[in-house]
Formats: C-alpha cells, sequence, structure tokens
C-alpha cells in the first residue's frame, strides 16, 4: 500500500512537471527579425514594400524583415 502511494506521488508530480514544461515552450517571446532569404527558405514571402516589412506565410509569418 505504501508503494502505491510513493508511486502515485511520482506520477502526479511528473505529469506537473510535463504541464510546466509546455507551458514554457508556448510562451510567446519578442518577435525576431529576420533577413528575405530566411523568409523564403522557411516558405514565406517578404513583404518589404508593404507597411512594417513583414514575412507572410511560411514558418516565419509574421516576423519583420530586416
Amino acid at each position: 500500500m505504501r508503494i502505491r502511494r510513493i508511486l502515485a506521488a511520482v506520477f502526479t508530480t511528473a505529469a506537473l512537471a510535463g504541464l510546466g514544461l509546455t507551458g514554457a515552450a508556448t510562451a510567446q517571446g519578442a518577435p525576431s527579425v529576420v533577413t528575405p532569404s530566411e523568409c523564403r527558405q522557411g516558405g514565406g514571402t517578404p513583404a518589404i514594400n508593404e507597411e512594417g516589412n513583414y514575412c507572410k506565410g511560411g514558418t516565419q509569418d509574421g516576423e519583420q524583415i530586416d
């Protein structure tokens, strides 16, 4: 019976730690700046002539182009 309680505590702790890591991984930081070639490599299109100079589409979607 004591082993079950210990195992339950271990699993609970591991589950809560996993939730904490998942939340940290999905938190958004400050927007990054990418080059036009990085935008294209990620499958996007550099929108340099538009206001803000952002990458449209791909993995760098919404990132500012330097």
